[in-house]
């Protein structure tokens, strides 16, 4: 289980406006901003409204090192978050589908944010 991760993007402001929209429809929101102190970076945290689990900081993406994917409670929300990621200027890499190449019941949607990290929303029944 991951407890967070903390991705560094180059426009910090684009990049909140992006993650905001695009993670609407799983109700994943930023709502801790952290202001670091003693050469911790300022972070924006989003989460669940209880815990903050995905994290934003300033600096120079490398996107070929990681791969990450976010959980949806069912097919329909793969379907609005991939809807609301490409409205808020994703670029499409796997739209969505079954993916019975990985097992039953996986159905996911892959998108490229504006740094060109990859990542995917994901439902397994």
């Amino acid at each position: 289980m991951i407890d967070h991760i903390i991705l560094t993007v180059s426009d910090v402001k684009r990049s909140l406006e992006f993650y905001e929209a695009s993670l609407k429809p799983l109700n994943i929101s930023m709502n801790v901003p952290f202001k670091g102190v003693d050469g911790h970076p300022d972070l924006w945290g989003f989460g669940d409204g209880i815990k903050a689990f995905f994290w934003l900081k300033q600096g120079r993406p490398y996107p070929d090192a990681i791969h990450w994917g976010f959980e949806a409670k069912d097919n329909n929300d793969v379907d609005k978050f991939y809807e609301a990621a490409m409205a808020a200027g994703a670029t499409d890499r796997i739209s969505p589908r079954a993916r019975l190449e990985y097992y039953p019941g996986y159905y996911a949607a892959d998108v490229i944010d504006p740094d060109g990290y990859h990542f995917e929303v994901v439902h397994k029944s």
